[in-house]
């Protein structure tokens, strides 16, 4: 879940908490929106891609392998790609 979303030029800034090994820290993605239009059955959806980069470290994710060549076997930067389609629900109605 976000926990602020911001406009930009380029589309939309969001920062959410994201949960990793018992660590959660606040991760921030750029996110552009894709097109909008209504599917065969006349439900509206929209299309946004969202991407961005952490550290693994800083989730404590610190286990390593050296390489006979040179280098550990893996990387420090863990990085998010996202595409996603949403659908507009109509709102709820509550029962008085």
């Amino acid at each position: 879940m976000s926990t602020k979303t911001v406009r930009t030029d380029g589309g939309w800034t969001i920062t959410g908490n994201l949960t990793m090994h018992g660590v959660t820290k606040p991760v921030t993605l750029a996110a552009t929106e894709e097109g909008t239009g209504r599917d065969p059955w006349g439900n509206e959806r929209m299309g946004f891609s969202a991407h961005g980069k952490l550290d693994r470290r800083e989730f404590g994710l610190t286990w390593n392998a050296a390489l006979e060549t040179g280098g550990v076997l893996v990387g420090d930067d863990i990085k998010l790609n996202i595409e996603a389609e949403l659908v507009k629900q109509a709102a709820a109605v509550k029962a008085a």
